[in-house]
């Protein structure tokens, strides 16, 4: 039979690797998961005056997720399209795009959100009526979009076309028009602005001289 020394020994041990399995154990369910990355939505169009509520989930590396609150810091990579307030709620502000990009403890990401103007009633198109000669070389054009809550330069947002090509070309994005070098005889052109569906022109004439 064990002496009573022996059994205490073997109790001693065993509670202290009870112990220690006690410790580990609670050790592993106290440790906090660590955060790998974040995912920022949604990518959205809306239109200027109008919100949309962006949200941020955290991804861990327990392949565990969660949606993260008010730690998160919201930004707006172009404020004059999009503006975006400490929750995360975005608001439209003028036609375009912008990043909007949430940030959480070392990680980083973001969404684009695209403005476009409501509910546009007129496009005008300046100049109106102009003429430049080949040797010239370009002419800027310049688009307001009338609404139904004011104007808004949409120079860069407005799809950009020339209905001559013999006459020359325009930048789809910038209105930027390009007389053509090699004319033979004067030519004429409509140019238009195209946003959301409504379009608004103008008339060039393109000369040789």
């Amino acid at each position: 039979m064990l002496s009573s020394k022996k059994k205490i020994q073997i109790v001693a041990a065993f509670a202290t690797l009870l112990l220690f399995a006690v410790i580990v154990g609670c050790n592993g369910f106290f440790v906090n998961p660590t955060l790998t990355g974040i995912t920022v939505g949604p990518a959205a169009t809306i239109n200027t005056g109008s919100t949309v509520q962006m949200t941020a989930v955290g991804t861990y590396n327990d392949g565990s997720t969660n949606t993260l609150g008010s730690g998160v810091n919201w930004s707006s990579g172009t404020t004059s399209v999009a503006t975006v307030n400490n929750a995360g709620l975005v608001t439209g502000v003028s036609s375009g795009t912008s990043s909007i990009t949430g940030s959480f403890q070392t990680q980083t990401n973001s969404a684009t959100i695209t403005v476009q103007l409501a509910n546009i009633t007129k496009i005008t198109v300046t100049p109106q009526t102009d003429s430049i000669s080949q040797s010239s070389g370009t002419l800027q054009y310049d688009a307001m979009a009338t609404t139904s809550s004011g104007t808004q330069d949409i120079t860069n947002s407005a799809s950009w076309a020339s209905s001559n090509t013999a006459a020359g070309s325009i930048d789809p994005a910038s209105g930027l028009f390009t007389a053509a070098s090699d004319l033979t005889s004067n030519q004429v052109t409509t140019i238009t602005a195209t946003e959301d569906g409504v379009t608004g022109q103008a008339t060039l004439t393109v000369t040789t001289q």
